[in-house]
């Protein structure tokens, strides 16, 4: 018989059973029949039971062992009761060093066993669920290991108590990882200086710092990288690099007053804040003066592979107020004052004003919107007349140019655009517009009046040297009907030495084409590049500060007198009979330029640019004139 409180056996389970049934209507069986049977049912379950725990022990035990990850089996008292071969493998500690031994005195600092016991201890609690942790633990032969401990727990079977349990894992690498990913994503590799991210996130905090206070902002382009790399071979444009860091950061970190941050931006371009400590904020003159030691530190040559290079910089400083300006202002300011320097001749520093900061935002904007004004048909053609010197005044001449009907600036002439077409690459586009509109009008005013004057295109530089012109002018020739001599096109003389491009196979193969050349010169000089370069020039026109002189008195008009002469002389010596000049201001002005020589001209005195129906009207009362004056 069993004792008091002993577990029931199957025996006396069986028998409880056969009792209730006994009791239960339907059931007929005798006691000594449903006994056996039922105590035969309990065995084969208990064996069921018995073999499924063993199964899942066994598969416990499998993976107890086979586990990559290292285990730690705990009492609940927080001592070690097993460890699993991979926890010896990664910590090299044996099972017999560890058994019996507090879970905490696996922590290799007392921080981490005080991590490791509250997290122990929150283990314990009911419905708590796992905890990670990023833990130092000793290590039995490297001294320490950086891991991941998630922390959990198990019911004893036997006394229901939950037992912790430690699943360890190895991120010394991932940390390691992490670390250089950190770097990476806040330093230069290559010059080891912070790099844009980070150092936006140094201007960020220096712009919202609570005590405010001045701020510089410096950027640093090198002059003529491109030619350095490219002539010695991009590692010695990458030494080169190292070596503008090194200085820059000498010069600039050393100053005792101000808190400094040097970083690479991208390419050649670096970046210097300073904002002040305790005992001052920077002023524009300490600035400067820093600027200039470093310009002067950078310029002594560096040697690479025995060739000595002198490093220049282009340098745009800003000195202003913190409080009140973001990130990005305060970086355009910087940015554009650094494009100003460059503009101007680079190797120098110019500082931050606002009134040409204001200027610079315009243009520069003005030039990023040029594709959007052709896309939405902004550009059209004016036309200015180019008018005979003679009593007739007859229109001889019309010449195209480009506009832009802004929508916020208004009307805009090609100086206030091309040269930003140039760097934005967008010249090429507008010249074929200009091309393609000028030659349809032409054509469409030789059709109504028969005998129409020439029309006369100066082409952007960037447009003489394409050498896609010759193809977009005969495409339009033969789209409009256009007669190839009823086309001139003028280019610039400092157009024919430009060595990137074909302008002068340009020019012949235009000229083959029946298309009259003019070539638009500044002086006599000029006009010996027509005799040098044997060009098909048919015309000349005269313009800047040459015909200028020949409208005032004195001196100066006297030796304009005598270079416009020589001029003239040699034109014609070259059988250039017909010279234009651009820029007459008046009748006298007219008077004299004709009796030099000059057979046409443009100007105040003919009135300004007029779109293609003002030339209509021109040339309809040019030619109701002339047939009112037939007998």
């Amino acid at each position: 018989m069993p004792e008091p409180g002993d577990t029931p056996g199957l025996d006396d389970i069986a028998r409880r059973w056969v009792a209730r049934l006994g009791e239960v209507d339907g059931v007929s069986l005798s006691t000594e029949t449903l006994e056996p049977a039922l105590l035969a049912v309990a065995r084969e379950a208990r064996a069921e039971a018995q073999t499924a725990r063993d199964a899942a022990a066994r598969r416990f035990a499998d993976l107890y062992a086979a586990i990559p990850i290292g285990v730690v089996l705990g009492n609940p008292d927080g001592t070690i009761h097993d460890v699993n071969p991979a926890f010896g493998e990664l910590l090299h500690h044996t099972r017999a060093d560890l058994v019996g031994r507090p879970l905490t005195e696996l922590a290799a600092t007392p921080n981490d066993a005080r991590v490791l016991a509250a997290a122990l201890d929150e283990a314990l609690l009911p419905a708590r669920r796992p905890r990670q942790e990023r833990l130092t633990l000793t290590h039995g032969r490297d001294g320490t290991l950086r891991t991941r401990v998630t922390i959990a727990t198990l019911t004893a079977e036997d006394s229901g108590l939950p037992h912790p349990v430690l699943l360890i894992e190895d991120i010394h690498e991932l940390d390691l990882l992490s670390e250089q990913l950190r770097r990476q994503n806040i330093q230069d590799p290559l010059t080891g200086l912070p790099n844009s991210y980070h150092f936006d996130n140094k201007l960020d905090t220096a712009l919202a710092a609570s005590s405010g206070g001045r701020i510089a902002l410096v950027y640093l382009d090198i002059d003529g990288f491109r030619v350095i790399n490219d002539g010695l071979g991009p590692g010695a444009g990458d030494e080169l690099l190292r070596q503008v860091a090194c200085k820059l950061e000498g010069n600039f970190t050393a100053c005792p007053q101000y808190d400094a941050v040097v970083a690479r931006l991208s390419g050649d371009g670096f970046a210097v804040l300073l904002h002040g400590r305790q005992d001052g904020e920077p002023d524009t003159a300490t600035v400067v003066d820093l600027v200039e030691e470093a310009m002067r530190d950078l310029a002594e040559p560096v040697y690479v592979d025995e060739t000595g290079v002198g490093i220049n910089v282009s340098v745009g400083i800003v000195v202003t107020e913190g409080p009140g300006r973001s990130r990005e202002d305060l970086q355009r300011a910087a940015e554009l004052t650094l494009h100003r320097a460059k503009e101007n001749g680079k190797a120098q520093w110019m500082l931050f004003e606002q009134e040409l900061h204001d200027r610079d935002r315009r243009r520069f904007g003005i030039g990023a919107g040029i594709g959007g004004g052709l896309e939405n048909g902004q550009f059209g053609v004016d036309y200015e007349p180019t008018v005979t010197l003679d009593e007739h005044e007859r229109i001889a001449v019309v010449n195209a140019q480009l506009r832009w009907d802004h929508p916020e600036h208004g009307v805009l002439r090609p100086r206030d655009f091309f040269a930003l077409a140039d760097a934005t690459g967008m010249t090429p586009a507008l010249g074929e517009t200009l091309l393609a509109q000028s030659i349809a009008d032409a054509a469409s005013w030789q059709r109504e009046f028969g005998n129409a004057p020439d029309l006369c295109v100066r082409l952007p530089s960037r447009l003489a040297i394409d050498p896609n012109l010759v193809r977009i002018v005969r495409t339009e020739l033969e789209r409009t009907g256009l007669p190839a001599t009823k086309l001139r096109i003028c280019v610039d003389s400092a157009d024919l030495t430009d060595p990137r491009g074909e302008v002068l196979e340009n020019l012949s193969i235009l000229a083959e084409l029946d298309v009259k050349i003019t070539l638009a010169v500044a002086g006599a000089a000029d006009i010996e590049l027509i005799h040098q370069h044997r060009l098909p020039v048919g015309f000349v026109i005269v313009s800047g500060t040459l015909v200028d002189a020949l409208a005032e008195e004195g001196e100066s008009a006297q030796g304009a007198h005598r270079h416009f002469a020589m001029l003239v002389k040699r034109a014609r010596e070259l059988g250039i009979l017909r010279i234009g000049v651009d820029g007459v201001h008046d009748t006298e002005h007219a008077r004299k330029l004709a009796e030099l020589g000059a057979v046409a001209g443009r100007g105040k005195l003919f009135g300004e640019e007029v779109d293609a129906a003002g030339i209509r009207s021109m040339l309809a009362e040019s030619a109701a004139r002339m047939e009112s004056s037939r007998p």
